[in-house]
């Protein structure tokens, strides 16, 4: 995906399995749980293309958050905070080949970051 691509939308939830039940049932979404990722089921729209997670709700994650692609994670935490920005999370692995941050905006709006690629290639 292109630089500034809204990737990926986490939706922080208190019962995993009841939330499974829930959007599969009311959107049709794929719901499963990748190995090396076990507690946090992902879910893919029926178009193949818009998908995220579920993730355990918490004190500091309690609102759906946007991940957008970027090119690099560590430019793009410097320029946020260049223009008024603040970093809640530095940057953090996912896997080999890919990492996340999270940003909060001026306004206190909290953005995920992703660069790189889960693909496997299989």
């Amino acid at each position: 995906m292109p630089h500034g691509d809204i990737t990926h939308i986490d939706i922080p939830v208190s019962n995993l399995a009841k939330a499974a039940e829930f959007y599969s049932g009311l959107f049709g979404w794929q719901i499963a749980e990748m190995p090396g990722f076990e507690g946090y089921p992902m879910w893919q729209a029926p178009n193949k293309i818009s998908g995220g997670g579920l993730a355990p709700r918490s004190e500091g994650f309690s609102q759906p958050r946007s991940y957008v692609e970027v090119d690099s994670i560590d430019d793009t935490l410097a320029a946020a905070v260049a223009a008024g920005g603040e970093v809640v999370m530095g940057k953090d692995a996912i896997s080999d080949t890919s990492w996340w941050a999270v940003i909060r905006d001026p306004d206190g709006n909290v953005m995920g970051l992703y660069e790189g690629t889960t693909d496997t290639g299989e």
